[in-house]
């Protein structure tokens, strides 16, 4: 059965019969691959029996490049789950099949042929040590079929004329979510065009902080409180609730959609980690947003090396007292707390010696921003990612209460930290997802503005001169998608529309704008108008 009604006809040989099945049949040489690649790093990095942090060292790209492999693995077989629990509940469509389709096409020929882990470095199975003779288990009927037929120009074509056709809608394809999940997806979206969007550009452009305002709002949807239990002031939901809010915050300005983040570390930290107490204490403000936590771990020169940072924390009476320098840390001037990751036992030089601390602070202002005794800071300018700031720290004999030691026990600083970041991963992969809706949101849009500027140019008129405000452009892409989504692609009335300036929907567009001087055209509101969708990506 079609989603949202869309026949299951497709023109021949753009969409794979049975993709289901060809996919599932292709995921075996996938995990085969995988086992293998897996076996050879463990033979290369085991030592006298035990896996060597020396030899992965030395052997690096072929580590990173397995974890590169596993992650391909599992979005697979994710894909794979996606497809078949929207078929059984008979919501797998022409869309969702052509995804699943060009995804299993795309990624099995990055597996065969280079997984590109940046932008300057790609991973051969080679690297792995996998021999030709190893890459063959990927020469079987259904990989093959789906590396040379599955993500052709004439499949991605369609997707983007049934994306055209659903303009509207909140997300491209159905994502197999619960209606509890799609209902808060509605929810933030609707926020986010109406309180972020409106004003991220120019919160980027000025590099100014999200004001409280919105900050305050957010807390009252319960954005900081997502997962923690009701029992201490938040809903208790799933990851999954908080992976669907961050990603629409994140498509409306990923500043937005990053400021739970650091209320998701401290909350995770506080309820694997904390004490009884330190959970009543801290997690209903957190939950509210009236405590603003941020993250203090990264240090100059060690980078994501965490277990060699060398901030001190030395015991004074029951207290302690915090000396160091951090980097790259976020709001940190007008936050409430700092989930504070220092070493307590001077004679260590690796994890085993640091401990993470609730450092309370006073917030700071434009005017002071680090007005806490034995504390500093200064700002570090970004390009992007704006919205609250990066700084420097630096802390000379900070005071810290003793009974905000996390867990109240040293040297377990490290272990509660790597129990947070599994959380922490998912939603920075959410905000990229969010940050990539928002770039098709954005190409969508422009795309719609060069139909109305080809419109211009054939029928000789000059309703839609560019050097018209940017609010025309987007009020005329929105009355495009709610009046007449998709009626220029799907019925073939460009030449109708274009050769009659009587046709209805000619005279809908001339009536709504006043003509400009003709002499302007072109001058400058494409340029801005793509500047700003560059920046709203």
């Amino acid at each position: 059965m079609a989603h949202d009604g869309q026949p299951m006809t497709t023109a021949p040989g753009i969409r794979i019969a049975d993709i289901r099945d060809v996919t599932r049949a292709a995921l075996p040489a996938v995990e085969q691959v995988l086992d293998m690649a897996v076996s050879r790093l463990r033979e290369t990095v085991t030592i006298d029996g035990r896996v060597s942090a020396a030899a992965i060292e030395a052997h690096q790209t072929a580590a990173h490049g397995v974890a590169w492999l596993a992650t391909y693995a599992e979005a697979l077989r994710q894909m794979q789950s996606w497809a078949d629990r929207l078929h059984e509940d008979a919501r797998f469509g022409e869309m969702e099949a052509l995804i699943l389709q060009i995804g299993f096409g795309e990624y099995l020929w990055q597996i065969y042929g280079g997984i590109p882990m940046s932008q300057g470095e790609i991973l051969r199975l080679q690297d792995l040590g996998l021999s030709q003779e190893d890459m063959r288990v990927l020469m079987v009927p259904d990989v093959m079929r789906l590396t040379q037929g599955a993500n052709t120009q004439g499949a991605r074509t369609r997707l983007v004329e049934l994306i055209q056709q659903q303009d509207a809608n909140t997300t491209f394809g159905a994502p197999g979510l619960d209606d509890e999940m799609e209902m808060v997806r509605e929810q933030f979206r609707r926020f986010a065009v109406e309180k972020v969007e409106p004003h991220a550009h120019d919160w980027h452009l000025k590099d100014e902080l999200i004001p409280m305002e919105v900050i305050t709002e957010l807390g009252e949807m319960g954005v900081f409180g997502l997962t923690i239990p009701e029992e201490y002031g938040g809903f208790g939901l799933s990851k999954t609730a908080m992976a669907v809010v961050s990603e629409e915050l994140s498509r409306g300005y990923i500043g937005v959609g990053s400021l739970a983040t650091r209320s998701e570390i401290a909350a995770e930290l506080i309820l694997c980690g904390g004490t009884e107490e330190q959970k009543r204490k801290w997690l209903p403000g957190i939950a509210s947003a009236e405590i603003l936590p941020t993250a203090v771990f990264t240090e100059p020169n060690t980078g994501s090396d965490l277990g060699a940072l060398r901030t001190r924390a030395v015991r004074e009476g029951d207290d302690w007292k915090i000396t160091g320098n951090k980097t790259w840390i976020t709001h940190a001037a007008r936050t409430h707390v700092m989930t504070l990751l220092a070493r307590t036992e001077p004679d260590t030089t690796d994890y085993k010696g640091l401990s993470m601390f609730l450092a309370e602070k006073t917030p700071g202002t434009d005017e002071a921003p680090f007005p806490t005794p034995g504390m500093t800071g200064g700002e570090i300018e970004v390009l992007g990612y704006r919205g609250m700031k990066e700084y420097e720290l630096a802390f000379d004999v900070f005071h810290v209460d003793g009974e905000n030691l996390l867990g109240g026990e040293t040297g377990q600083g490290f272990k509660q930290l790597m129990q947070t970041f599994e959380s922490a991963r998912i939603q920075t992969a959410a905000r990229a997802v969010g940050v990539a809706q928002s770039a098709l949101d954005v190409s969508l849009r422009i795309q719609i503005l060069d139909l109305l500027l080809d419109l211009q140019e054939r029928m000789g008129l000059s309703f839609l001169l560019i050097s018209h405000d940017i609010a025309v452009i987007r009020y005329f892409c929105d009355r495009i998608a709610v009046m007449h989504r998709g009626k220029i692609v799907e019925t073939g009335e460009t030449e109708a529309v274009c050769s009659n300036p009587t046709h209805p929907y000619t005279r809908s567009l001339l009536s709504a704008v006043p003509v400009p001087d003709p002499r302007q055209r072109g001058k400058h509101v494409r340029t801005r108008y793509r500047a700003d969708a560059e920046s709203a990506a």
